[in-house]
């Protein structure tokens, strides 16, 4: 009789909770990513979206190389052009860079930068005629109005997303960690170089007088470099296509929100804004059970454990002096080896070490046997690293690579190998450092439990955020005026001439004030003194 009672009272209340709790609606998404790595990164996006239910639009060029046309997560838009982001290009770079690092000609080294600039130059006016040729794109423009998308997600690594979205008039979302321009902090939040560290001159928050002056040039140097480099191409674009006294800077801060691949269990404390939110290890994920043989491999280490190695997806190969030595230093540990590499066989491998093509880094990372992950310091593998406690030997080369392991260094995480100099002798001292002195272990694995001790996943909070942009076509109220500012009205340079020529006047009137009545009172004494 009881239960007869409340059965209709509990279907009235499940009934009332369906009710109020809110539906997934399906929203449109335009995505325009960046090529390699970084599409790595968005793809994980763009699947969670899918997995939400959201319909997905991925914009790809001609040249491609990580981005499939086809996939059962987003449907592709081929543009007719190419993008000019190059692997060739980037594998060729580095290779060559590792090659005068060695050497350790300064000549060398300039005459590859200037290079690498002319590149990066040509690669700019690649980007700025395929965002002209797109945009003029009359029925493909149509096609993306038609399709009344909700939001454009981009990677500002490139302009021609950043513009895009203007143009649409859609709201906009980073998924970001470099702009264009410079790192994503300092182009949208303050970043006093007293205390914050320029990216790539590997430098602490806690600079010396020598250090703050150094910061301050590299930060001055690579201004210049970006006014004179693309900003005239970018600046005629936006001209053109957004409408006169429109700035690239203007419109790449004007984003409703910036998902930053980083947070301050790795990055220095510093200024940040409200329409920044962090995802560091968003791409990070428990260890799944490895393929039965690799299984078997790493079993067969007994109690001394693994080591793996793995240069990222730009560093298939080393100098072959580099690569004999690493290889003749593994040979001597007890730890098993997992190499990544796709260079030439070493004659110095030992019967203890493993090379592969490719290798399933995440669930290496995440086994137990995993004593040290041999890393050139992307932001991928690091984050992975920290998400699994695993210490790091760095081989930082090019980019962020050096920065990033440096702020593992100045953890205590991370012990760094000198690329110009490293032999069979110090690659071993500096392994064998990282595997016997407990303390990299334990500083890594704090860094793990804090970065794992937050209410929302880092995924799940990315998601949330996209989703509340859509719901609310935009963040407006997140997003700072700032950006609209010139540079001297943002440093209040105007204010501060006018108060120090308010304070002036001040000073000068009272000075021929008491000038007159001085020279009065000296008149007036003369007067006396003849009479």
């Amino acid at each position: 009789m009881i239960g007869q009672i409340f059965r209709p009272c509990g279907q009235i209340l499940i009934a009332l909770l369906l009710v109020t709790v809110p539906t997934a609606q399906s929203e449109k998404v335009l995505v325009f990513p960046v090529d390699g790595s970084h599409w790595v990164n968005m793809n994980i996006l763009v699947e969670a979206l899918h997995a939400k239910g959201h319909n997905i639009t991925v914009i790809r060029m001609a040249d491609s190389w990580y981005i499939k046309e086809f996939s059962p997560h987003y449907t592709s838009v081929n543009l007719k052009s190419a993008g000019g982001f190059d692997e060739e290009f980037f594998e060729t770079f580095a290779f060559r860079l590792m090659k005068i690092v060695r050497e350790g000609s300064r000549w060398g080294r300039l005459k590859l930068e200037i290079e690498t600039w002319q590149s990066t130059y040509e690669m700019f006016k690649i980007e700025s005629e395929m965002i002209k040729n797109m945009l003029e794109d009359q029925p493909l423009m149509q096609t993306f109005r038609d399709a009344k998308y909700d939001l454009l997600l981009t990677d500002p690594l490139l302009f021609v997303g950043v513009i895009l979205g203007h143009f649409l008039k859609l709201p906009i979302v980073y998924n970001v960690r470099w702009t264009m321009y410079n790192e994503a902090h300092f182009v949208s939040a303050p970043s006093p170089l007293s205390y914050v560290p320029f990216m790539m001159v590997e430098l602490s928050d806690r600079m010396s007088f020598f250090q703050r002056v150094k910061n301050v040039v590299m930060f001055t140097v690579a201004e210049a470099q970006a006014a004179l480099l693309f900003a005239p191409y970018y600046n005629a674009l936006c001209e053109h296509f957004i409408g006169p006294g429109v700035s690239f800077l203007s419109l790449v801060r004007g984003a409703d929100l910036w998902l930053h691949r980083v947070d301050f269990i790795f990055e220095y404390p510093r200024p940040t804004m409200p329409n920044i939110i962090y995802m560091a290890g968003f791409q990070c994920k428990p260890s799944k059970p490895l393929p039965q043989d690799l299984e078997d491999f790493v079993q067969s280490s007994g109690d001394h454990g693994v080591i793996i190695m793995s240069l990222g997806t730009l560093i298939g190969q080393l100098p072959d002096d580099v690569a004999e030595a690493i290889a003749e230093a593994f040979a001597e540990l007890p730890q098993k080896i997992i190499w990544r590499y796709k260079g030439k066989r070493p004659s110095a491998l030992g019967n203890n070490t493993l090379v592969m093509d490719w290798m399933p880094q995440n669930d290496l990372l995440g086994h137990p046997k995993t004593r040290a992950f041999v890393a050139h310091g992307g932001t991928n593998g690091v984050q992975e690293a920290i998400y699994h406690g695993v210490p790091i030997i760095g081989f930082g080369l090019i980019f962020d690579q050096p920065d990033n392991l440096e702020k593992m260094r100045v953890r205590g995480a991370a012990n760094n190998v000198d690329f110009a100099t490293v032999d069979k002798e110090s690659f071993l001292k500096t392994v064998k450092e990282v595997l016997y002195d407990p303390s990299y272990r334990e500083n890594m694995q704090r860094l793990s439990r804090l970065h794992k001790d937050v209410p929302v996943k880092p995924l799940d909070n990315a998601i949330f955020w996209i989703e509340f942009v859509m719901r609310h076509k935009g963040a407006a109220h997140l997003r700072t005026e700032s950006y609209k500012m010139p540079w001297y009205s943002y440093h209040s340079v105007d204010a501060i001439l006018v108060l120090i020529s308010a304070v002036s006047l001040i000073i000068l009137s009272i000075y021929a004030v008491i000038r007159y009545f001085c020279c009065r009172i000296c008149m007036k004494t003369t007067k006396v003194k003849l009479q």
